[in-house]
């Protein structure tokens, strides 16, 4: 038979998950993320599929010594997109780029996955909390005072070579501004040398632009250090 009774049904549970996939997957695009739209669509219509094959798909084969069990197929989606999660996380100088995608295509196959299983309500609910937490209280987390915002960098750096400059630039587009707070030169081995405490504000967590700062040429040291301690972190 290649047109069900029920394919009417499957079509628009498969278009409510393209729909709401798509909104979770054009925030990650927008944010240019490693997994944008397309990824997250596929996930979420893959998990739909698989939802809607194990719950209409064999009907014509139930009997009397043959009974359909939908939840096998649910339980294995959950094991696949756990090993497709973690293809987007990877880690740099101990750190972890990737999670909150990762965890934005288990949400995307969830959503598939309700919605391939009728229940557009919850689908399109968790649709919108997602985008909350994405969008609306991400921001919000981020004004939330922490331990960065009391830190600053000690820089290290060797006079003459364009360092200190090199530095603002990379910080720059990372998001971050740049404050000198003191600076002490230093002749070492005949080498003029910059002690410099630099406060740097951005979005992101100072501790995101060390890896960065750490390839400068001409960088001796950098390391965090309080801005109401002397004492070095």
């Amino acid at each position: 038979m290649l047109v069900t009774e029920t394919w009417p049904t499957e079509v628009t549970l498969l278009l409510v998950a393209f729909v709401l996939c798509g909104l979770i997957g054009l925030e990650r695009q927008f944010r240019q993320k490693s997994s944008g739209f397309r990824t997250h669509v596929l996930v979420g219509m893959g998990a739909a599929t698989f939802t809607l094959v194990s719950s209409m798909g064999f009907t014509t084969l139930l009997g009397e010594d043959v009974t359909l069990d939908p939840s096998r197929i649910a339980a294995q989606i959950v094991s696949g997109i756990g090993f497709l999660g973690a293809g987007v996380i990877f880690t740099r100088r101990n750190i972890v780029v990737g999670l909150t995608t990762a965890a934005t295509i288990w949400v995307t196959a969830a959503v598939g996955m309700a919605a391939g299983a009728g229940m557009v309500i919850l689908a399109a609910t968790l649709t919108v909390l997602d985008l909350l937490c994405l969008i609306v209280l991400a921001p919000l987390m981020r004004k939330i005072p922490t331990q960065d915002r009391r830190r600053v960098l000690r820089v290290r750096y060797e006079d003459g070579r364009g360092t200190l400059s090199h530095m603002l630039r990379i910080a720059s587009e990372e998001g971050f501004t740049a404050s000198i707070l003191s600076t002490d030169r230093e002749k070492v081995d005949g080498v003029g040398v910059v002690d410099m405490d630099v406060r740097f504000v951005g979005r992101p967590q100072v501790r995101h632009l060390m890896p960065h700062l750490q390839e400068v040429e001409g960088l001796r040291s950098v390391r965090f250090r309080y801005e109401d301690d002397d004492d070095e972190d």
